[in-house]
């Protein structure tokens, strides 16, 4: 599901491990912001790249970021290796997603407190292990991504403001999985909202995904609207002006 019109590459590191990310400059004028983009299991396609624009035509520097490494994305056996990988080693996951971050950072010049992260599917899970790290980060939002942790948020250890939009039909985010996020969230005294939409299945911002096939997984437009919507607000909420240069 990938597109054309990427955006800048960036390459950066995770230890050895070589990233190569996208960088999404303001269209017009920057609001002095920066929004790191995580994206779902394969890697970066045309979902993250669309709403890394959307985010550029508010005035957002948005990075796409590559947690795989060398801006290829994966497939089959070799994406789901990665992927219970990231699940399974919470240093990992959290490095990596870390890496990203930094990356975003120094590529703008911005201060963290003027900074979130967002991801889609598995990226939206990334980045809640970036919030469940301490991150000095303002805002960390999922799109239907997994609540599910092996590692907890530990009480005051929280320093980002959380927003998950999830959809009440996803059968890869029970209704259990959601109780358990909000106590773990309770817990550990975190700021955190969660909208769940009623008819919305998986990837439910994926204007591509109804092409895959796959059951569990459907574009829901006003899901997808909606959630946006919040998502700016959030951000708008969550994250200091800086003045630009």
């Amino acid at each position: 599901m990938n597109d054309t019109g990427g955006g800048e590459p960036y390459a950066y590191f995770h230890g050895t491990k070589a990233l190569l990310g996208e960088l999404f400059r303001p269209r017009l004028q920057a609001n002095g912001r920066a929004v790191l983009v995580i994206h779902e299991a394969d890697g970066i396609g045309g979902n993250v790249r669309r709403h890394c624009r959307k985010l550029a035509d508010l005035g957002y520097t948005a990075l796409a970021a590559d947690m795989h490494g060398n801006g290829e994305p994966l497939e089959g056996e070799a994406m789901r290796d990665a992927l219970d990988a990231f699940r399974n080693h919470p240093d990992l996951v959290r490095g990596r997603v870390r890496a990203g971050f930094d990356a975003l950072l120094s590529a703008t010049g911005v201060n963290p407190a003027a900074s979130a992260a967002i991801g889609f599917c598995f990226g939206g899970f990334a980045a809640l292990e970036l919030a469940r790290s301490g991150a000095e980060i303002a805002a960390v939002a999922s799109f239907h991504g997994l609540l599910t942790t092996v590692r907890p948020a530990q009480t005051g250890g929280v320093k980002a403001r959380i927003a998950v939009f999830t959809g009440a039909r996803d059968p890869l985010v029970s209704h259990e999985d959601v109780a358990a996020f909000q106590m773990e969230m309770m817990q550990a005294q975190a700021h955190w909202q969660l909208t769940t939409h009623g008819n919305a299945w998986h990837s439910f911002t994926n204007e591509d995904v109804d092409r895959l096939g796959d059951a569990r997984m459907a574009y829901d437009a006003a899901a997808h609207m909606l959630s946006w919507r919040a998502l700016i607000d959030f951000l708008d909420l969550s994250l200091a002006s800086q003045s630009v240069a």
